[in-house]
């Protein structure tokens, strides 16, 4: 399986990009690489692809939220979540224009003489805060049951003495004088293309529109403030070392009325030493004595849900693979659980006294040829050896 590039850089946006930010990226980037503006460029084809198959899952919030939680396992079968549909379309590329392209190519910058689109942000709208990044060690046990954990975030809180303004308490911020609230200004430039308008950030204002003459002393004017909170968080079942899974809306305050960021909790998983995990199976190995793997036995096997009875025939031979079907780790998509396997050793005893060491003598002098299948076959072969 080639591998696949975050859907993100795909598209060069943040995770925290707003729809409107993705749909933007994905109009550019697939008129970019369309296949009738690149004739024959494969390459241009694959990323094109690429490109749609990115803006796919990112335009849907569902299929959003569990790439952002468990990465391509949570959206692609073939990873072994098999959750959410993969990729089907290119849509919102027939709403693209000429205008559009332009506007891209020059943001609008140029006071709309190559059609690109003049509006600007608004200074004082919404703006979504930071998503917080942490990381979480666990036991095997907790990553493949899934558990409850108790964790300390530090994120910026809307500071509660000016609720967000920023501004000291009875007063407020006043519109820049130099921007008129816009947090842009025009200045005229000499270019390639000779001399034009340039829209840049007010200086004054900083791009904000506004500006606090007395600033609150509780947040020094920023309207947030960093506090520690404690969250119990909910491990899904299943997740494996390396993994991320998101904590909605505990991140950073927003700015303005803005949404809060998010907390992207990365686990660690320590080694355990009994189990180890390839995907969702687990493996395990169990010595056992001579006379259990000639005779055969019922033994114990600890699984990762408590230990379990099994039934080992007689004659097993070193190396032997026995498989617990449905006893690994459950899927981290809720869909069926992996399966358990028993790499069976024998032990071979040592520190015999002479009492035992002569019984043992006399018992392998019993056993023929026959009971030594491997070692009899392999003599056989020599005889053709010279």
């Amino acid at each position: 399986m080639a591998e696949k590039r975050d859907y993100y850089e795909v598209l060069g946006v943040a995770k925290s990009a707003t729809e409107d930010e993705i749909k933007k990226a994905y109009r550019r980037l697939a008129k970019k690489y369309h296949p009738d503006l690149n004739p024959g460029d494969k390459e241009a084809e694959t990323k094109f692809k690429e490109v749609g198959e990115a803006y796919e899952i990112l335009s849907d919030q569902e299929k959003r939220s569990r790439y952002d939680q468990f990465g391509f396992a949570g959206v692609d079968p073939s990873y072994g979540a098999g959750a959410g549909g993969g990729f089907s379309g290119f849509g919102g590329f027939e709403e693209m224009d000429l205008g559009d392209l332009f506007g891209s190519f020059f943001g609008g910058g140029f006071g709309g003489g190559f059609g690109g689109s003049t509006r600007t942000r608004n200074p004082n709208g919404p703006i979504r805060g930071n998503d917080v990044e942490m990381q979480l060690g666990l036991t095997f046990i907790e990553a493949a049951l899934g558990c409850k954990k108790d964790v300390t975030v530090q994120h910026l809180e809307t500071c509660a003495e000016c609720s967000g303004s920023g501004a000291a308490k009875g007063t407020a911020a006043e519109t820049c004088a130099r921007c008129g609230g816009t947090g842009q200004i025009r200045t005229t430039e000499r270019t390639m293309l000779g001399v034009m308008q340039v829209q840049k950030t007010c200086p004054d204002c900083g791009g904000r529109g506004k500006v606090i003459k007395t600033p609150c002393t509780h947040c020094n004017g920023k309207g947030r403030v960093r506090k520690k909170k404690k969250l119990t968080v909910t491990v899904p079942t299943g997740i494996d070392h390396g993994q991320t899974f998101t904590l909605r809306g505990q991140g950073d305050a927003g700015v303005n009325g803005g949404p809060a960021g998010d907390v992207l909790v990365t686990v660690s998983v320590a080694k355990d030493p009994v189990f180890e995990r390839d995907g969702y199976d687990v493996w395990c190995d169990i010595p056992i004595t001579y006379s259990q793997a000639a005779l055969g036995d019922e033994i114990t096997v600890p699984t990762i849900e408590g230990k379990v009875k099994y039934n080992i025939p007689e004659g097993t031979q070193p190396g032997t693979v026995f498989r617990l079907k449905g006893r690994g780790v459950p899927h981290i998509s809720g869909r069926g659980k992996g399966d358990q396997f028993v790499r069976i050793s024998v032990e071979v005893p040592c520190g015999l006294n002479q009492k035992q060491k002569e019984a043992l003598k006399n018992f392998d002098s019993m056993l023929a040829d026959r009971n030594y299948e491997k070692r009899r076959s392999f003599f056989d072969r020599l005889r053709g050896i010279k």
